[in-house]
């Protein structure tokens, strides 16, 4: 019997801890002991799988069954994009053993089966099937010979049916087989065929925003941006890709845009089989841009044979704007907006603004200047008033009341202004509207870990995390929340994700020193100086003025003990600091060090007159 866990890697990417901590529960608490109840021993344990034989192909079939029809339960609490589920194969043939290991064409084959069926279902070769013949009660489905990767000869395979006699429509059990029953699917980023490369923006944002479209829809599920466009520039193996991914389906296309004119095709694939579904080009005026969106979109539902509510047909229907002007700008900021840096997120705020000023019906491109404001005040002490600090997401929100993004921003910006129980319902309205936006779980649990609210702050950072997996703040923020809840393993796991996710982050970014700031803290944290150090120098290199990197790493000197050089740090950052400061200085554990010291009390003496919230 061999087993493998469906979208590992994309499980892995979205939380490695929590996905670790799932599968070893489910080794331990179920399948280890099924395989034990039925005669069978696992062989070897890999990251995403295992590989069992047992003295009886009745017996693995029965541990198989067990196995898989017990799963549902394990996940039921658990969303769907963080579910683990199996694959199963079982074969009947001869192996060899050597010290403690099997080898053979017997143990390739049922490797190879488990690899074609479904998530959450079963499927063994004939062998398998006529020897278990009626002793046990399932069904069998054929799926006819099948050519498996590296055997010589094609194989007859069948999927188990585990409720009785009855067949789903797809051959697998209905209840081992969630994913199934809502189709899944990955929306792969759209090449772009211009030949300007500065066009990457507008091939980028369509495909961001059929992504969003699919999202509204309850009958799909459809695997979020950030791991869609890890895939970018990598579709030479889409059978790979989905398995990864964990989903059946998949869409691809190109966008060729040229003076007024653009050019749009589309591919539906079938993960599983490698067949198109559905092909299209769209040749037509550039202001055709949202009709072809929608139509791609209600294609992709009546293909995947999903009903639409009312709600749905009217909300994908529905164009952000009547201005391709206003939306090419409104692609460019957001493109900008994803960089996050202090520089890209003032270019941003500058395309939103400009995006208002062509639409000023907008809404989008108001909650897009209001998330500029929010991060450049949380993130940069940007000085921007209070009457300002709201128009922009009441403004959305004017224009359109269930935009979940301008419902973030406004409790953001009602946050810093004091108003605690306003920000909460602003927050838990964006997140009601929009559970699966990075930028809404995030604002909320940094909103939280200054209430100190840590195990919701937790809750939010680790669900920020799943969807944007190679985020390099929340395992930090993780490893200090749950530092303090005294969860201290968990802690040090995040900090080392943590860590290797700011590495990441840094070689596409070379130009952003955030993730080294963060790397930096969490090495302190684990008590890991000279890696620390390092990554201070690194800091120090790219970004030597900037007032959020000054501040972050006093912190970590602070962490590490060296009062000299946090003092250093501190007092050239002062001078360019914004409104929370005193805040900061006050507040922030990491100073515990100094509070003593004469010249932190004259830091916060000369931060009093300038703290304005």
């Amino acid at each position: 019997m061999a087993a493998d866990v469906v979208g590992y890697s994309r499980l892995m990417g979205a939380n490695e801890v929590a996905t670790l901590e799932r599968l070893q529960a489910d080794q331990s608490e179920l399948i280890g002991p099924s395989i034990a109840a039925h005669g069978g021993r696992v062989v070897k344990l890999t990251g995403d799988g295992l590989l069992a034989e047992f003295p009886s192909v009745v017996g693995a079939v029965e541990s198989a069954v067990e196995i898989q029809r017990a799963m549902p339960d394990r996940n039921r609490d658990i969303p769907d994009d963080r579910r683990i589920q199996l694959r199963v194969g079982v074969n009947l043939g001869d192996v060899l053993v050597r010290d403690d290991d099997i080898f053979g064409d017997g143990v390739n084959v049922a490797s190879r089966i488990e690899g074609r069926c479904p998530p959450g279902g079963i499927a063994v070769s004939a062998a398998v099937r006529d020897h278990v013949g009626n002793r046990l009660d399932l069904a069998f489905d054929d799926m006819g010979e099948q050519e498996l990767k590296n055997i010589d000869r094609p194989v007859r395979l069948f999927n188990v049916v585990m409720n009785g006699r009855e067949r789903s429509a797809g051959g697998a059990a209905s209840d081992t087989a969630p994913a199934e029953d809502k189709p899944s699917i990955a929306v792969l980023p759209f090449t772009n065929m211009s030949d300007d490369r500065e066009q990457e923006y507008f091939s980028d944002g369509i495909t961001e925003d059929i992504i969003t479209d699919l999202s509204k829809i309850g009958g799909l599920f459809v695997v979020g941006r950030h791991s869609s466009f890890a895939y970018k520039g990598k579709s030479e193996n889409l059978g790979r890709i989905a398995r990864e991914l964990g989903v059946r389906f998949l869409l691809e296309g190109s966008v060729r845009k040229a003076a007024n004119r653009i050019r749009v095709t589309g591919q539906l694939i079938d993960g599983q089989t490698g067949g198109h579904l559905w092909a299209e080009r769209y040749d037509r005026d550039l202001t055709d841009i949202f009709a072809i969106q929608d139509e791609i979109t209600r294609t992709i539902v009546e293909q995947l044979k999903v009903r639409l509510v009312p709600s749905e047909r009217v909300s994908i229907a529905q164009a952000p704007t009547a201005s391709v002007e206003a939306y090419t700008c409104y692609l460019q900021g957001r493109q900008f907006f994803h960089n996050a840096t202090r520089f890209f997120l003032a270019l941003a705020r500058q395309m939103f603004v400009k995006a208002t000023e062509i639409d000023p019906e907008f809404a989008r491109a108001y909650a897009g200047i209001a998330n500029c404001d929010s991060r450049l005040i949380g993130w940069y002490d940007e000085q921007v008033p209070e009457a300002e600090l709201l128009a922009n997401a009441n403004k959305a929100l004017e224009l359109d009341p269930h935009l979940g993004e301008a419902h973030a921003a406004r409790g953001d910006a009602l946050s810093f202004l004091g108003h605690t129980g306003e920000a909460v319902e602003s927050f838990e309205k964006a997140l009601a509207l929009d559970p699966n936006s990075f930028d809404i779980n995030y604002l909320y649990a940094r909103f939280c870990t200054r209430e100190g609210m840590l195990e919701k702050a937790a809750e939010l950072y680790t669900r920020a995390l799943e969807i944007q997996p190679d985020d390099a703040q929340s395992p930090l923020m993780l490893q200090v929340i749950l530092r303090s809840l005294g969860k201290v393993d968990e802690s040090r796991r995040y900090g080392e994700l943590g860590v290797k996710r700011a590495e990441e982050s840094l070689r596409q970014h070379p130009e952003w020193s955030r993730p080294a700031q963060l790397a930096a803290a969490s090495l302190a944290g684990m008590g890991k100086r000279e890696e620390a150090i390092a990554w201070i120098d690194r800091v120090l290199a790219i970004d030597p003025d900037d007032s959020l990197s000054l501040y972050n790493l006093a912190c970590t000197w602070a962490q590490l003990g060296d009062i000299e050089r946090a003092f250093e740090l501190l007092e050239r950052w002062f001078p360019n600091a914004g409104v929370e400061k005193r805040m900061w200085l006050s507040n922030d554990a990491d100073f515990d060090p100094l509070r003593d010291d004469p010249r932190f009390v004259r830091l916060l003496e000369l931060a009093a007159p300038h703290h304005a919230v």
